[in-house]
């Protein structure tokens, strides 16, 4: 490829709406551009690293034994109301009506259309169990679609979805597939981890996410050094400390005035106390969204987080308690409630359970209760669960060491679905006596387009994009200097380029009339690994210079040996 045949559009600045580094990148180096909000074009140059990952999970998705199928975008509303998940969706599914009025959707993912496809054509377990996949274009109507194309509306992604006639047959290809995307991610050259998750959603008994490390991440994943354990917070347990949490001897409960301190930090620098001595109390409304609900008490100790995926496990569904519902309650406005006196329902945080002489809001303005005891202030908790955020340094789950803290950018996500759309979409087969039953279902996502945002926000420096080599749009480009004015110059960059080429190495032949800093300043800001400059002094001497992209200086390597050292770095 020749540059002159291409199309480079990079820019210099980025548009001021480019939020983070990725997107920044990613038009400035002319991957992408933006035709509306969270709807981006593919560029020529984005193009060729996006079918490059595309190409990696297709090969590893076959050699995993996936059939390759491709279904409808679009997708007949009445599929989602008889699977049940139209009404609850959300305005995320953009539904429209054909010229018949008829209601449709835009597909943000398909496990109605597949599980209706194997209904129909499925029939016995001799034909089970079956694995298709698909690399399509979804859409999912973001309420504010940010970040470029790490949370846009229209994405590329692959979706494939396993049919099976037992659930140990399912857990077998679950983990075929987590095995594939370890190579899938493996081949793509990124810094991953795999993690348990929640199921959100999407539904079904377990899950595991596969997220891209870099400190941008929008996921935190708690994760322990001496073992293999490693969660998303939303999942990650906390649990019970083994010891008192506390002063040693009971202190006498006092009441302490702390006006204007309604924050748990500003409390306890204001008292002298540690924040580990607080307790907050998290006042919500158990029950369906349009209904009044249960006035709940959630207490966490001072510096920890409410898990919210946690507790609507614990308690189903709930919303944050409004002003006026807590004055009803307690009597007090937020900022200085408490427990004490309350005879509702509370829920206690394992860490809070075993506290004592702890400090927490009084239920009257500006005040806050000191030497808090439960069994004797107030009645101990009945209700004990573990409804925080783990934090560093907490004992791992699996017994092995404490948790560290790092973020992640999702972009794979695995699911055993169970019988959850089977039963509700009527996915039957006749079983070997020909009775029947349902089928067990697994579903398995890869963010293609995601993954080229989150390798740049893994690989990047003050030059530009630092694409792994896999997936870089050329891996090698070659930059003569005056191309057009020395015939020495050009014929040895052109011999170069059909060398290399008949070599099968991605290379491009940078022949646009430039000043050699623009052309490689343009190389390092798209990321190609690795550059060669062609010269008339090197030349006459034999001599070539190759620069890595993350090299520091450039080194100085035989022309006839070139072919070879390419070869080499390549295969590094």
């Amino acid at each position: 490829m020749r540059a002159s045949q291409f199309f480079i559009a990079t820019l210099k600045e980025a548009p001021s709406d480019a939020e983070i580094i990725s997107h920044q990148l990613m038009l400035r180096a002319g991957l992408i551009r933006r035709l509306a909000g969270g709807i981006y074009t593919w560029m020529p140059m984005g193009l060729r690293v996006l079918r490059k990952v595309e190409a990696i999970v297709r090969e590893e998705m076959n050699r995993a034994g996936a059939i390759e199928l491709l279904m409808p975008a679009v997708q007949p509303f009445e599929l989602w109301e008889e699977s049940g998940r139209g009404p609850g969706y959300g305005p995320e599914l953009l539904r429209f009506k054909d010229r018949h009025q008829r209601d449709f959707v835009i597909g943000p993912t398909h496990e109605e259309v597949i599980t209706d496809i194997v209904r129909r054509e499925v029939k016995s377990y001799r034909q089970l169990p079956r694995n298709f996949y698909q690399i399509q274009t979804k859409f999912r109507d973001e309420i504010r679609p940010r970040f470029g194309v790490m949370r846009g509306r229209e994405f590329l992604m692959k979706d494939a979805y396993s049919f099976h006639a037992s659930f140990a047959d399912l857990q077998r290809e679950y983990q075929a597939m987590h095995a594939a995307y370890t190579h899938i991610f493996t081949r793509l050259g990124l810094k991953f981890r795999a993690v348990a998750a929640d199921t959100g959603s999407i539904g079904g008994t377990g899950s595991h996410e596969f997220h891209v490390l870099a400190d941008s991440g929008e996921d935190a994943i708690a994760f322990c050094p001496a073992s293999d354990y490693a969660a998303n917070v939303e999942l990650a347990e906390a649990l019970a400390p083994k010891i008192i949490v506390g002063d040693g001897d009971t202190a006498m409960m006092e009441k302490r005035a702390t006006p204007g301190k309604t924050k748990c930090a500003d409390v306890a620098e204001f008292l002298g106390v540690p924040l580990t001595q607080m307790v907050k109390a998290v006042a919500v409304m158990a029950g369906p969204a349009k209904e009044a609900g249960q006035f709940v008490l959630l207490l966490l100790r001072g510096d920890h987080e409410l898990n919210e995926i946690k507790t609507q496990k614990h308690i189903g569904e709930f919303r944050f308690a409004r002003d006026e519902e807590i004055v009803a309650a307690l009597g007090c406005k937020p900022g200085y409630i408490g427990p004490v006196g309350f005879n509702g329902r509370v829920v206690a945080d394992r860490t809070v359970a075993v506290m004592n002489n702890f400090v927490c809001g009084a239920n009257t303005e500006g005040s806050h209760l000191t030497g808090t005891n439960f069994g004797r202030d107030l009645p101990l908790p009945t209700e004990i669960a573990d409804i925080r955020n783990v934090v560093a340094g907490d004992p791992s789950p699996d017994g092995q060491g404490t948790l560290e803290i790092c973020r992640g950018i999702e972009v794979g996500h695995i699911f055993q679905l169970r019988t959850k759309y089977a039963e509700a979409l009527k996915c039957t087969y006749l079983d070997e006596q020909g009775k029947d039953q349902v089928m067990e279902m697994g579903c398995y996502g890869v963010g293609v387009s995601r993954i080229v945002g989150a390798a740049i926000e893994q690989g990047h420096d003050e030059r530009g994009i630092i694409f792994p080599q896999n997936i870089a749009p050329f891996s090698v480009v070659i930059v003569p200097m005056a191309y057009a004015k020395s015939e020495m110059v050009k014929t040895a960059a052109d011999a170069l380029h059909a060398q290399l080429t008949a070599a099968g190495i991605d290379v491009l032949l940078d022949d646009r009339d430039e000043r050699p800093g623009f052309m490689f300043a343009d190389w390092e800001l798209i990321g190609v690994p690795h550059r060669i400059v062609v010269g008339e002094r090197g030349l006459k001497e034999g001599k070539l210079e190759y620069k890595g992209r993350t090299d520091s200086e450039a080194s100085i390597v035989n022309a006839n040996d070139i072919l070879g050292f390419i070869q080499q770095k390549l295969c590094a």
